[in-house]
């Protein structure tokens, strides 16, 4: 694409209009890890529901510490997952020293490590964090709405004062998913996006 999109950011009735989440810095944890930094039996305490169903940003925060520093108060998203995951944008884990790998959520292995330390003990992890790829979420009617489907690519277009564009952004559709886009804070300051403000979906032809 070689000049900027005729779009009109306004325009309610776009269904490829979609509203951006910015994605700050946290982790989910597992069950065992839980107990570990929290105590036997603990369960997370919900502080604020999130976009999509079911998850819920929790009242627990635990410190995490890399090669060249930590980060305090690192939130934790709920639910419980099988496998603990701390996603960072790439200007954090420079920061702490941690060579964090690209990946779509869900997939940690050979990805970067860290200790994690809570108000009832400590865990070293071996792998676990990662810088989550770009991706959109879509319930399977709003997906059919716009022609996609779950694992397809698009690309992502960014107005305002400084345009951007976001290639290769996987969609998750299916149930558990609602429209919606998730970035992390290093591309929603290249942008110089707010939460809301809304990106433009570019099917692939």
């Amino acid at each position: 694409m070689n000049k900027k999109p005729i779009v009109d950011f306004n325009d309610e009735t776009n269904p490829f209009l979609i509203a951006v989440s910015i994605s700050n810095k946290h982790l989910h944890l597992s069950r065992a890890d839980v107990e570990t930094l929290f105590g036997e039996g603990y369960q997370l305490t919900v502080k604020k529901m999130l976009s999509q169903p079911g998850q819920f940003a929790a009242e627990e925060c635990v410190k995490l510490v890399g090669p060249k520093g930590s980060i305090d108060n690192l939130r934790i998203i709920g639910p419980e997952r099988k496998q603990t995951q701390i996603e960072l944008a790439q200007t954090d884990a420079r920061q702490v020293g941690i060579k964090a790998a690209l990946r779509e959520s869900g997939d940690v292995e050979a990805s970067g490590a860290c200790k994690l330390i809570g108000p009832a003990g400590e865990v070293e992890l071996n792998e676990g964090v990662i810088i989550a790829k770009t991706h959109i979420h879509l319930s399977a009617a709003e997906a059919e709405e716009m022609g996609l489907e779950n694992g397809e690519l698009i690309d992502l277009y960014f107005g305002g004062d400084k345009p951007m564009m976001l290639f290769d952004v996987i969609v998750r559709s299916g149930a558990g998913h609602q429209k919606d886009i998730h970035i992390d804070t290093d591309e929603a300051n290249a942008a110089q996006y707010a939460n809301g403000q809304k990106a433009l979906v570019i099917k692939h032809v």
